[in-house]
């Protein structure tokens, strides 16, 4: 029986940035050779610092696959927490914690007895900053392991240890990262008119391209569009020859992704025209696309959550969060969902701590589930 409590607390300890999880894949990796000694129907390979595990099946006629992330954030922690975490700026604030014990757990109960179709445990990088998913498909990491259907969860705070909720359409949004730098001339603050104000273009910018959401994009389906960094300019006297801003596009189908990111490169483009000076654009889309469930494999697991297990299964609406498992869901059909863990603290916040009780409820359940999927 793992210690699943031990095991989240150690991951906790040593969050690491996308392709740089040195230090987790060795962890994982010694966690998942206890687990598999002896298994003869176990293989495993890696990829960079990401780790596929495969269940070789008695009768085989599909394989089902179960994904973890395994990066943390850019994030200093402030928890507290007697187990905090020992890298500095870097914080599981996501639960990838979580996911990866979950996924551990999940892997120690499959094993007892070889299942009768495949069942391959992806322990995939970088979902957080270069999208790991993506990659590792395009590079062919899964090889004969492909799955015919995909799993996998994230931890939502919000909701109660013993909640699951997904819903039979899309979950989570699609995003793209967008870099705008406007180019202007720098000049005295005093002499205005012998320089062209990158600062003053920008401010515009980010002004005008809220219109984008209240009058570009259906009501009903909705989308956002935020600029959360803004730098410009050295001093109160020095007129900025440059400005700089870092945002993200987030919309619920990848067609009014594509609306918005045309509506702010037109906004970008006219800004920068009626203030005589240049601008670039960069637009990142990587592999954050909508995470969109399969309808029926959707109905499945919400119906066996529900009737076959303790879950609170709720029906829930989308949210705007992203999550790179989109990608590799508009490749492999499958579902994603909510897991409750009850925290006070919002993802990403330097201090959010899951409740460990959802950990023993995961594996209990999910496992149930995988079952149900492979034998």
């Amino acid at each position: 029986m793992l210690d699943l409590i031990k095991i989240r607390r150690d991951l906790h300890q040593i969050p690491e940035i996308g392709l740089e999880e040195y230090e987790t894949q060795v962890y994982l990796l010694d966690r998942i050779a206890q687990i598999t000694q002896g298994k003869p129907f176990v293989k495993q390979r890696n990829w960079r610092t990401g780790i596929l595990v495969f269940l070789q099946g008695s009768d085989p006629q599909k394989t089902v696959g179960w994904r973890t992330d395994i990066d943390g954030l850019p994030v200093e922690e402030d928890t507290n927490l007697p187990f905090t975490s020992q890298h500095q700026g870097r914080m599981h604030a996501c639960g990838h914690d979580i996911h990866m014990t979950t996924a551990l757990g999940l892997l120690d109960s499959m094993v007892q007895k070889q299942p009768k179709n495949n069942l391959l445990f992806l322990f995939q990088p970088a979902e957080e900053n270069l999208a790991g998913g993506k990659l590792m498909y395009e590079e062919d990491a899964f090889g004969d392991w492909k799955p015919d259907e995909f799993y996998g969860l994230h931890v939502r705070p919000d909701l109660k240890v013993g909640d699951i909720a997904t819903n039979t359409h899309t979950l989570f949004a699609g995003t793209c990262e967008t870099l705008i730098t406007f180019k202007g001339t720098g000049g005295h603050a005093a002499f205005p008119h012998k320089a062209n104000d990158a600062l003053v273009a920008a401010a515009y910018f980010v002004t005008q391209v809220q219109t984008i959401v209240s009058r570009n994009v259906d009501p009903i389906e909705g989308a956002v569009v935020t600029f959360g960094s803004l730098h410009a300019g050295t001093t109160n006297n020095v007129i900025a020859e440059e400005a700089k801003l870092h945002g993200t596009i987030r919309t619920l189908t990848q067609e009014m992704n594509l609306l918005t990111q045309k509506r702010l490169q037109e906004i970008a483009h006219g800004v920068a025209q009626s203030f005589d000076l240049e601008v670039e654009i960069e637009l990142i889309q990587g592999g954050y696309l909508p995470v969109e469930n399969d309808p029926e494999m959707a109905k499945d697991l919400m119906a066996f959550f529900d009737q076959e297990t303790d879950a609170h299964l709720i029906d829930i609406l989308p949210a705007m969060t992203g999550e790179d498992f989109g990608y590799l869901l508009h490749q492999i059909p499958g579902v994603m969902f909510w897991l409750g863990v009850d925290s006070d603290y919002p993802l990403h916040s330097p201090k959010m701590s899951p409740k460990e009780e959802a950990l023993p409820f995961a594996v209990e359940a999910i496992s149930k589930f995988l079952d149900h999927r492979v034998n």
